[in-house]
């Protein structure tokens, strides 16, 4: 008899509060966090090549920015939540809860996304908190309104969300874990910034998570970046809102693949 969806909610949040992994997502989420205020207390003024400092507003959006970058963290999480499950063989007892496998992936779908936003809420709040406290330590006025700080915030934050349930699908799609977390490190690390290097291809770029996130956050310092070095014009990102409804598309994706993808093959 399949379990009501509250029980499997219980379980699933059971699951993920018991393990490690939380152990894991508090600390990247913190971390992401004060990397932002770290960077700041450095100056990006200090970078190289240097950027306009705090009190402008491109200097105060690169370092928020740098904070949607670290997004391959939940992603990566969300990836380990379910491989980890093929890995120690749990999904046998998984399954025999819920026979109706849709029923559990549906319940993973929800708590993972909740995490994913317990995660985004936390890195970012922390980030603006340390942004702010050294623009006091340094006397400076930021070069965004607060208003402007905590939107931008939010959408980094709602990001990662998505991430995360990326990560949820190439887990359910490669159930290998040290096999899925090498495709999502190597997506991250290699694909994307391969795709920018190549001209008659870069075209893809604002429409892949990568591009689409930085169109959101308005981050285009990794862009700008590769194209300085190549000699070559940026990448072309699509406006903000059309940036935001990619990242949706991706979230939808995610979620019919992570559904779809176990219920068409044996559990081990």
């Amino acid at each position: 008899m399949t379990a009501f969806p509250a029980a499997l909610l219980a379980a699933e949040w059971t699951r993920l509060t018991g393990t490690r992994l939380w152990l894991w997502g508090l600390p990247a989420a913190l971390g992401s966090g004060a990397l932002v205020g770290l960077l700041a207390l450095v100056g990006p003024e200090n970078f190289t090549p240097p950027l306009p400092g705090l009190n402008t507003a491109q200097g105060t959006h690169v370092l928020l920015g740098l904070l949607g970058f670290t997004v391959f963290a939940p992603a990566l999480l969300g990836t380990v939540a379910v491989s980890s499950e093929y890995r120690h063989r749990t999904i046998t007892t998984t399954t025999l809860f819920a026979p109706r496998r849709w029923t559990w992936l549906a319940a993973k779908l929800a708590v993972y996304t909740g995490a994913g936003l317990a995660y985004g809420a936390l890195a970012a709040t922390v980030a603006g908190g340390a942004l702010s406290g050294v623009a006091m330590l340094k006397g400076i006025t930021l070069g965004l309104p607060a208003g402007t700080v905590a939107a931008l915030l939010a959408r980094i934050a709602l990001t990662m969300a998505v991430y995360t349930l990326l990560g949820v699908a190439v887990g359910a799609l490669l159930r290998n874990q040290v096999t899925a977390l090498v495709a999502v490190g190597a997506y991250f690390y290699l694909i994307e910034t391969v795709l920018m290097l190549i001209p008659g291809v870069k075209v893809l770029y604002p429409y892949l998570p990568g591009g689409a996130t930085a169109a959101l956050t308005g981050f285009t310092y990794l862009a700008d970046a590769v194209a300085g070095q190549t000699g070559t014009s940026a990448a072309r990102l699509l406006s903000a809102p059309a940036g935001g409804a990619v990242l949706v598309c991706y979230a939808l994706i995610a979620a019919a693949v992570a559904v779809a993808a176990p219920l068409r093959r044996d559990i081990m």
